[in-house]
């Protein structure tokens, strides 16, 4: 359990001078700068519900100057739902790495995205301008109006000419999900002028690109993916500037979609690895992405360059057969673990996006995504080349279904050289 030391939930490190530092010396340290005078070397995790005040005068004070404008002071922690002091480190520690004043987390990316909603629907502000794709579940919640949006869809030359009066938001996501395509966030915070701009930093993280150096006003995360790293733990976040933090943090204390102290614990610590995780992930990447290029079962393949850990490719073949043919390769929905997953957002990720507009943005039914991890590309390699099916001849009239080379592999008689392509992109 955390001891109280009488520093704010949201800043347990207030008032203290840090130099610039590298970001894989911040990813390590910040939102633990203060261990050592404490006697501890690992984060301590507070799960307290509630904290002891025998001051009622002094908490209502504070929880109308809360009620007005969303500030928490620097006094004790007073409730769960206002602030944890665990989550406070998270929080602390995904601002510095992402250049903002501030930070807030909540219990799913989603939860954090909603938050960013109804605050602006808060000021009459409903209206968004959104570039596809976004993540499909973003998508959704846009379109269906379901915490009382509008949204206009719009290319990103289109943005300038869809702000509107009541226009509270831009939202894109770069390298978007799951096509990869790059925008220039910078031209696009332009011609957002007041309005602020929020982008979907999940994919590429602080690691490669952090948006508010390119004039975003709102930095998303789903902190499930990289940011937590290991496949075991649910969360979002927004960095952003100290003024809009007050009001994500007011809604949050109204909704509930508080982000668990163990929580915030695994996050914290996923920080501390994620530049290398990142960019060893992101070597692997590149080299798949290379060789699925030269591959003549492989129609397109999308990969950024900025660069990162996701790659995303059209296959000739059925999909499906790749999905069900993997081994090494973890067939599921999600990313940024290190393990690698691969998933077909046609069926999972974007199925909530209406088939016309998932195929307008690029999302085409032939479409993989696969999230790279820390395993041995050549291992990775191996997997993808038998779930990919047998090199088509040159001049045969068509290529056999992806899944029959394991049906072949199956059958009596049949030895691995047999099978086995008579050569492999990239001469691997």
């Amino acid at each position: 359990m955390e001891a109280n030391t009488g520093t704010a939930p949201h800043t347990p490190l207030a008032g203290r001078a840090t130099p610039p530092r590298a970001l894989a010396t911040e990813a390590v340290h910040a939102g633990r700068d203060d261990l050592a005078e404490l006697g501890l070397h690992a984060p301590p995790i507070d799960l307290s519900t509630t904290y002891p005040s025998r001051d009622s005068r002094a908490e209502a004070a504070r929880i109308d100057a809360f009620a007005a404008d969303g500030v928490v002071d620097d006094g004790p922690p007073v409730y769960g739902r206002l602030g944890n002091p665990t989550v406070a480190r998270f929080e602390t520690a995904l601002a510095r790495l992402e250049g903002t004043e501030s930070a807030v987390a909540f219990a799913s990316g989603m939860a954090a995205l909603t938050a960013v909603l109804l605050v602006r629907g808060s000021a009459r502000l409903r209206h968004v301008v959104a570039v596809r794709p976004l993540y499909g579940c973003s998508d959704h919640l846009l379109t269906a109006g379901l915490v009382g949006t509008e949204v206009t869809w719009v290319d990103p030359e289109g943005i300038a000419d869809a702000i509107r009066p009541d226009t509270g938001l831009v939202m894109v996501e770069s390298p978007a999900n799951p096509t990869l395509a790059e925008l220039d966030l910078a031209g696009i915070a332009r011609v957002c002028g007041t309005v602020p701009l929020l982008a979907d930093n999940t994919f590429a993280t602080p690691v490669l690109q952090r948006p508010v150096e390119s004039g975003a006003r709102l930095v998303l995360h789903s902190a499930t993916k990289y940011l937590g790293g290991h496949g075991d733990v649910l969360g979002g976040v927004i960095a952003c500037d100290e003024e809009f933090a007050r009001g994500l943090r007011q809604v949050r204390f109204a909704t509930g979609g508080v982000l668990h102290p163990l929580a915030g614990y695994l996050l914290l610590r996923g920080l501390s690895t994620l530049p290398v995780r990142v960019r060893a992930a992101s070597a692997t990447a590149a080299e798949l992405a290379r060789r699925l290029a030269a591959d003549p079962r492989v129609d397109r393949v999308h990969y950024p360059r900025l660069g990162g850990a996701m790659v995303a490719f059209e296959v000739r073949g059925d999909p499906h057969e790749v999905i069900a043919g993997v081994r090494l390769v973890t067939p599921a929905v999600s990313l940024g673990s290190v393990d690698s997953l691969i998933q077909h957002p046609a069926s999972i990720s974007h199925r909530v996006v209406d088939a016309a507009d998932r195929r307008a943005s690029g999302v085409s039914d032939r479409l993989l995504r696969m999230s790279c991890g820390l395993e041995d590309v050549e291992d990775l390699w191996h997997d993808l080349d038998r779930a990919l099916g047998p090199v088509p001849v040159p001049g045969a009239v068509s290529a056999p279904p992806a899944g029959a080379a394991r049906r072949r592999a199956a059958a009596p008689g049949r030895t691995a050289a047999a099978n086995r392509p008579a050569s492999r992109p990239g001469g691997r």
